[in-house]
Formats: C-alpha cells, structure tokens, sequence
C-alpha cells in the first residue's frame, strides 16, 4: 500500500501535477526578466546616466512600459490566485500555505523598496532645500512687513487726523447751517493744518455737501451708498487705494443728519511700487514651492513604478516557489480532509522522488488503515451501547413512578415523563438546571444523601403545584463511580391519594365508633328530659321558668348531638350512587332555586352554557354536593363585615369539558385561605367556629365516586381583583362510578405502603 500507483477512488489526484506546467514554466521567467529590465532602464534614465535625457516624453514612454509589465505581472499573479481561490472553494488544500509564502516574499520585498522611495524623496526634499533657502525666504517676509509697516503708519496717522476733525466738525455744526462758505474755509483751514490734500463732506448716497480748497488736482473716488450703511461715529472705515496711491478714511459726522467726513492722505508712489513687487516676488516664491510637491509626486510616481515591479515579480516568484513547494503536502492535505469527512479508506499517492514527504505519506496510509480498523470497533461497540440506551429509555418513559437524575454539581440530567407531571416542568425546563431551583423541597433529602454514609435515603415531601397540594414519597439513591458520589438516581412516588384515602379511612373508623359510642344514650336522656317535664311541668312553681328552660336545653342539645352523630354516620358510610341518565342543567337549576329561596339577602345567578345538558350521574348526590358548596358560600359572605361587603353574591357556571361536567361556585366572600389549603377536603378540618369540617370532605367523596374532584382556587384567578373562593367541581359525564370500595381499597393499599415504607 505504499507504491505510487496505490491510490482510493475518492482521491483527487488533480493535485499531483499542475497542468500547463510546461508554458508557465517559460512564461513567468520571461515576464519577470521583462519587468526587472524595464525598471531598471527607467532608473538609469532618470538618474541622467544615460545620453537619453528625462524630458516629459520620455519620462511617460518609461512609464507606460513599466505600468504594461506591472499589468502583465498582476495579470499572472490574479490567474494564480484564482486558481488557488478555487482550490479553497473545491475544498482543495494547501491555499493557506500559498498565501504565507507569497506574503513571506512580499514582505522581503516591500522592505526595500520602501527604504529606497523613503531615501529618494528625503534626497529631493534636501536639494528643494537649497532652492528655498531659510535666508531668501526670510528676506522677502521682511520686505513683505516693511512694506506693511508703511502702509500701517498712514493709516494711523489719518485715523488720528478724521477723528479731530470729526469733533472739530461737530461743533461747527450751527456754522454748516448758517454760513456755508464760512464752514468750508474752516473745512479748508483743517485740512491744510493736518496736511490733508482731500477733505469733504458727503451725504448717504456718496454725492458731495461741502469740499475743502486744498489746491490739490488729484481726484479721489466717492465711496458707493453700500459701504456708507456700515460706517459709524466712533470707528472710521480706512481703506488704502494703490492704484491711486492714496488711503482714504470716512466716518459718520455727529450731530449731522446722515453726513459723513471724507478725508484722503497721499502716498509715496515710489514705496507703493516696492511694495507691489515684493508682494509680487512673494508669490512668486510662494508658487514655486507649491509646485514643489508635485516635483516631489512626479519622482515617488516613478520610484512607485519601479518598486511595484520588483513587487509583483517577488510575488510571481513566491506563488511559483508555493507551487512547488506545497505540491506533495497538497496531496497529503487533501487526503487529510477526506479523512476528517469520515472517508478511511483514501490512499495517498507516493512518490519515490519526494524523498521526507514520499515516507510522510506512506505513513499516513497506515495510519488510516488502523483508523478503519479501530472504527469498525467502535462503531460495533456503539450499537450495542445505543441498543441498550434505547431499552433504558423505554423502561424510563412507560414507568409510572418519577425517576430524576442528578449529577455532582447538582443539575438535573435525566427525566421522565411521569418526573414531568409531578413536578409540574417540562424537560426543556429542567434539564441542565440546578434541581435547588426546580424542587426546592429535596434539598434537605438531598443533603442527606450527600452528607450520609447509606446509598439509599427515604422521605416524603410535600410540592404545591398548580394550587394543588401533592404528598410524594421519595427514594434518592447514590451512584458511587469514583471515591466520592458524583450522581445520584430520585424516584418519586404521588401518594396523595392514598394518604388522603388513609386519613379518610381513619376518620371514617372514627366517626363509627362516635357514632356508636354517643348514639345510644341519645334517645334515653331525651324521653327523660320531657318526661321531667310533663309530670313536674304542673308541681314546680317556685323557678318554673328556669325548670322549663333548663329541660328545653337539655331536649335541643340532645337534638343537635344527634344531628351531628347523623353527619359522623353519614361520612363514614356514605351510600353507594345510584347512576342514573338525569339533566345536570335541571339538577342545578332546582338546587340554584332553593338556595335562593332560603338566602334571599345574597344574589344567586345560574349561567348554564348547554341546556338541557343530559350524562349519567346521582342526582340526589350530586344535588347534595352542591347545595353544600353553595351554603359554604352563603357563610363566607355572612363572614364578611358589613362595612367591606356591598352586597353579597354568587355565581354558578355549568359547562361541558371533553368528557367531564364542570360547576363553577364564585362567591365573594372572605375567601380560602392560602397556607395548606388542600388540607380543607380532609375530614373535620374547617375554618368556621360552628363547622364539623365534613361538608368539603362529603362533596370530595361525592366527585370522587362520580370518577371526578373537586378543585379549591381563588376569585381573582377567574376575574382578576375580585375578592372571594371559586370552587371547582369535576365529574365524568358518562357516569364513571368509583364507588366506596374504591376508597377503602386505597386506604389499605396506603396502610400497606405505611408499614412498608416504615418497617
């Protein structure tokens, strides 16, 4: 399996020997030679040493070659990195390899080339130095502020000059009005005395009011109405006429209606043409060194040309050492990716002439051979392993009991199907979660089991969930996989029903001997006390009142006594139901009827969704069952003071649900309360003084027997902030009986479970 002719079908063996190896192998030397000799040419011509001289002909001739040879270069360069684009997108390999060899190469030669542009524009920019000397650029910013200086010195001076005749001016003003002649000599004597040869006075839209007689011929332009809106009294605007060679001022006269001074003061023409030429050599220079930079762009163009053809040629020659370099590993890579596809059975072609790499992929083709032998175990292994999970998890799932798994860190990692009605959660809920945040209630077993020497730990527990309480027997058994317990196996077991069967069962043995026990003399004390009565009722007169009242206790006591002794007999022999077809809207209806009739203080709606609603049932039962749920009610709300209750109501609601018959009891009343509350249906526990706590216990026997129950919640679950108990009561339309042999049959599968779990 190690001869070059070995190789799988699923091989690509396009990796072996390029094609068109034979042109490209003339191809790029020659196209490299031709772009290094055109580089090269071009920097023998620019450097002048060559009779060729670098005029801008030229210079673009050398440089549209070398921009052909670098276009041919990338040419070559973008059909090689293509090919290996494609041999990545085919899943090919060894492209990465390319791409680090070529970068190698580039970065070999960007160094250098780098270095020599940085070289070539520091050596221009030295010798644009000497051109722009600091001295000469030093002389003309002189020449430039002398010139400037001039220029400000008269601009002071006819500051100074407009603002004392603006105030001399302005208290010749009853003079301007009165003697106009008279004002134009003093305009005229003002000027002459701050050798001003234009003075004037002008009117908002710049025509003149008054001129001062300075002798002089020149004329001076009249500033445009625009320029007047912006002049003020305190600040005149100078401006500096230099094709005039003048400098002007105005200001807004005081105490004059929209009249402006105009004075001008003559400059040297002489100093004003110097000051043209030096702004003028100025810009000159100014011009000069701009174009400085695009000297300096001109040169690095050329540099650019030239370093990026010995680029592309380094990079042409790093992809054509890649190819050869990577030929062989390409084809070990490939086979490596059909292999991590799961494909053992590739072979990669050896070849002798590669010497290292030809035994690199002689030994790869072993090593895939035991691969495929190894997997082939594995995956034996892994179907009895996988048969086996799936027996599990059928044991699992079709179990009745709640089976949880736990690992060390306390999270829940298997769950069943009967786990998830019992705890109330799904498995998406639970799995992965911390089993403290799910059932809070193990923690105690569960720190036990952790903190005992015994691998199996016992208990019940009790959860609330969906407002209904449930007694679970646990079992939490210890998975000893290494030194110290890391997993742990609970079962759940929901007893509820047959402790609650249990303590009914007690209560009902109970309630017989009671019975018994005070039923007998009942009947005795009774006829005695009226029989005192009819004989001594005449004889006693002394206290006959207190005698009459005292045998009238004695005879309603005794009746009481014996109306609860009827209630204990009653519950602990409830009779059998007689299932008959009857119309549950009726039965509702007359129950509803009477009850409303007995309470006419509280309002007793009936809303029934289906009538007539006919199912098989006892009517007198379930007749019973409600008339008791409803007389709760009415007591609920008789519980309620009168200052808090407005008017006492209840509403009953009958509807059918799949295959149950569902009355719903809302009062708003005082309400259930929240602690322990499903501790109400358990027999003689009540929240009332005068309660025996069998009324609840009767109706869950009832719904019981009639295969459904009874559901406890409170008023705001169904109309949110209402006050009040909403009794739910459930049982199967089609007349599923349990019966009381049921309930005694789960008493004593509970007594059995008792003694069991406890022995």
């Amino acid at each position: 399996m190690t001869s070059a002719e070995t190789s799988a079908p699923t091989f690509d063996s396009s990796f072996t020997e390029p094609r068109g190896w034979s042109l490209r192998r003339l191809l790029v030397p020659l196209a490299v030679g031709l772009a290094l000799l055109s580089a090269c040419l071009t920097f023998v011509v620019l450097t002048e040493l060559t009779p060729i001289r670098a005029t801008d002909k030229v210079v673009a001739t050398f440089l549209a070659i070398n921009i052909g040879t670098i276009l041919m270069l990338v040419a070559i360069i973008v059909r090689e990195i293509w090919k290996v684009v494609q041999a990545r997108r085919r899943g090919r390999a060894a492209a990465r390899l390319h791409v680090q060899i070529v970068a190698l190469f580039t970065i070999i030669a960007v160094l250098p080339a780098v270095l020599v542009s940085i070289v070539a524009n520091v050596t221009i920019d030295r010798g644009l130095d000497r051109l722009f000397s600091v001295r000469t650029r030093t002389v003309i910013e002189n020449s430039v502020k002398v010139a400037n200086a001039y220029l400000d010195v008269h601009i002071q001076l006819i500051n100074g000059d407009i603002m004392g005749m603006a105030n001399d001016l302005a208290r010749a003003r009853k003079l301007f009005y009165l003697d106009r002649v008279s004002f134009v000599e003093l305009l005229t004597s003002d000027a002459a005395a701050r050798n001003l040869p234009g003075a004037k006075l002008i009117d908002k839209d710049g025509n003149d009011v008054a001129m001062a007689q300075t002798g002089v011929s020149q004329a001076f332009a009249s500033p445009p109405a625009a320029f007047l809106k912006n002049v003020g009294e305190d600040k005149p605007e100078i401006v500096v006429i230099t094709e005039g060679y003048y400098v002007v001022a105005v200001i807004r006269l005081k105490e004059f209606t929209d009249t402006f001074l105009y004075v001008a003061r003559l400059l040297d023409p002489r100093v004003v043409a110097q000051v043209h030429e030096t702004l003028e050599g100025a810009a000159v220079i100014s011009a000069l060194e701009a174009r400085r930079l695009g000297i300096q762009v001109a040169f690095a163009l050329m540099f650019t040309v030239i370093a990026l053809t010995v680029l592309m040629s380094a990079v042409l020659i790093g992809l054509n050492f890649a190819n050869w370099l990577v030929t062989p590993i390409r084809r070990l890579m490939g086979a490596a990716n059909l292999v991590s596809t799961g494909d053992l059975h590739v072979q990669v072609p050896v070849v002798k002439s590669e010497g290292d790499l030809a035994h690199l992929g002689e030994t790869f083709n072993k090593m895939t051979q035991e691969l495929r032998t190894q997997r082939d175990e594995l995956v034996n292994a892994s179907d009895v392993i996988d048969g086996r999970r799936r027996f599990i998890e059928a044991v699992l799932s079709s179990a009745s009991a709640g089976i949880m798994g736990v690992d060390a860190s306390g999270n829940i990692g298997i769950l069943n199907r009967s786990a998830e009605k019992l705890i109330g959660h799904s498995e998406s809920e639970t799995l992965g979660h911390p089993l403290s945040e799910i059932i809070p209630e193990l923690n105690e077993l569960m720190v036990n089991a952790r903190e005992g020497s015994q691998r199996l730990v016992q208990g019940q527990i009790t959860i609330t969930r969906d407002n209904r309480e449930r007694n679970l027997s646990v079992r939490i058994s210890a998975e000893q996989n290494s030194p110290s317990r890391d997993s742990y196996i609970i079962t759940l077991d929901d007893i509820t029903e047959l402790v609650a069967a249990q303590r009914t069962s007690a209560w009902g043995d109970v309630a017989r001997r009671i019975a018994h026990e005070i039923k007998n003399p009942l009947t005795p004390i009774q006829l005695s006390a009226e029989r005192i009565r009819r004989k001594f009722g005449k004889v006693i007169i002394e206290d006959k009142s207190i005698f009459e009242q005292c045998t009238d206790t004695i005879v309603r006591q005794v009746d009481d006594i014996r109306r609860m002794v009827d209630e204990f007999s009653r519950f602990a022999r409830m009779p059998k139901p007689v299932i008959e077809a009857e119309d549950v809207a009726d039965t509702v209806r007359q129950v509803v009827f009477l009850m409303r009739v007995g309470h006419p203080d509280i309002t007793i709606e009936a809303e029934i969704k289906e009538d007539p609603m006919p199912a098989q049932f006892d009517r007198r039962l379930i007749s019973q069952a409600l008339q008791n749920i409803i007389k709760n009610a009415t007591e609920a709300i008789g519980a309620v003071p009168p200052d808090v209750l407005d008017h006492g109501r209840i509403d009953v609601a009958v509807e059918r649900e799949d295959d149950d018959i569902v009355i719903d009891v809302i009062d708003n009343g005082v309400g259930l309360p929240k602690e322990r509350r499903s501790r109400l249906l358990e027999p003689y526990v009540t929240t009332r003084e005068k309660g025996t706590g069998l009324g609840l216990a009767i109706v869950g026997r009832v719904l019981e027997d009639h295969g459904g129950r009874i559901e406890l919640n409170d008023a705001s679950n169904k109309r949110p902030g209402a006050r009040g108990a909403w009794m739910r009561l459930r049982f199967a339309a089609s007349g599923h009986a349990v019966g009381t042999a049921t309930t005694e049959a789960k008493a004593e599968l509970a007594t059995k479970q008792a003694g069991v779990t406890h022995g």
